[in-house]
């Protein structure tokens, strides 16, 4: 599928790179919080990813999804203008309403700078017009605040910490690739507490849940070989964490593999390449884009044998208009080898309508 050029791309002209070493992503950095809780520009891609589950007084179920982007454009890195593209800021809005079964996605895009877009570097603070996620308070009792009026629905949310940050990979250095340099600095906050307000159309609803935060920057991730990724991130209804992940080839095989467990009060257990492996099951075609994607799956970890099914098939992103991608993003129930439902959280699934390029 031929993906639309991104608009703003074009202002970042072709100046000379400036000349400076590319920051190198490996282990034995230690993360520094609430420093970096905030934006890392030298490197190339970073992204603050927030998902969840919601429910009224009335029992009516929602999931949601907020994620910002930010790209280093490395065209632009040697002009010395204010209105040179720097960085790019992406963000992606979407909330998933059971009972309509429907989707509800809204996107956005602007260059750095200006009023009109930021990402702060000393704590969670970034926003894109009249979009934002903000944290506040102590690094180890973070509150976040998310304010999204979007096309259709609004979100207003506050999320707050009930367990201790969890450190992906090597104390937050996540191995993607076969090669050492295919890694990024990865934290979680997961079972993340959320209450707030989720307007859809002129309905008003109180919302409450548990939501997951991700946040990860990164210098190269994607290996040649890579097709896209298949991940989870599910909080499990006994205060537990599992995230599993698989980067994937053109043949559906592995190429790389990783996650991880927590069970509340304890230490992280950190997942091999090969303790994963993702079995897909039931597909579900598109028929906006006629990408094919396994809605169901069956997931080995070293923590247990875990299925994943979607709680509605139509969950697929069409965000060709910002970052350039299509790819399936949703609400997803977890449950254990003999069938009962013990987590809930969001999968996501890219590289199914073209090979993900970031």
């Amino acid at each position: 599928m031929k993906m639309r050029r991104r608009p703003l791309l074009l202002l970042a002209a072709a100046w000379p790179l400036a000349l400076r070493a590319a920051p190198v992503v490996q282990p034995g950095r230690a993360l520094v919080f609430p420093r970096d809780f905030g934006a890392h520009p030298d490197h190339r891609t970073e992204w603050w990813y927030v998902t969840g589950a919601l429910q009224t007084p009335q029992q009516r179920e929602f999931g949601f999804q907020i994620t910002f982007f930010r790209s280093r454009i490395d065209t632009a890195q040697g002009n010395p203008s204010r209105f040179a593209a720097h960085q790019l800021l992406f963000a992606h809005a979407a909330v998933t309403d059971l009972q309509g079964g429907r989707l509800l996605h809204d996107q956005r895009i602007a260059r750095a700078g200006f009023g009109i877009a930021q990402a702060a570097e000393a704590d969670t603070d970034v926003s894109l017009r009249d979009w934002f996620l903000r944290r506040e308070g102590p690094a180890e009792a973070s509150r976040y605040l998310a304010q999204l009026p979007a096309q259709g629905f609004a979100m207003d949310f506050a999320l707050r910490e009930t367990q201790p940050v969890l450190l992906q990979g090597e104390a937050g250095w996540s191995r993607k690739g076969p090669r050492p340099g295919q890694a990024s600095y990865y934290y979680s906050q997961p079972q993340l507490a959320v209450e707030g307000r989720l307007l859809l159309g002129s309905e008003a609803h109180a919302v409450q849940g548990r939501a997951w935060l991700d946040h990860e920057w990164s210098e190269e991730l994607l290996d040649a070989e890579a097709l896209g990724w298949d991940w989870i991130g599910m909080n499990l209804d006994d205060g537990s964490a599992l995230t599993a992940f698989q980067l994937r080839r053109r043949d559906g095989g592995a190429l790389w593999a990783g996650g991880s467990f927590r069970v509340p009060g304890q230490a992280a257990r950190s997942f091999a390449p090969g303790e994963v492996r993702f079995t897909p099951g039931r597909r579900w075609t598109s028929p906006a884009t006629g990408a094919t994607y396994p809605v169901e799956w069956q997931v080995d970890t070293p923590a247990g044998r875990f299925a994943v099914r979607a709680r509605l098939d139509a969950q697929e992103l069409d965000s060709r208009a910002s970052s350039g991608a299509v790819y399936w993003e949703g609400l997803s129930d977890l449950l254990d080898a003999g069938g009962h439902r013990v987590g809930r959280g969001y999968l996501e699934m890219t590289g199914y309508a073209a090979r993900l390029r970031l």
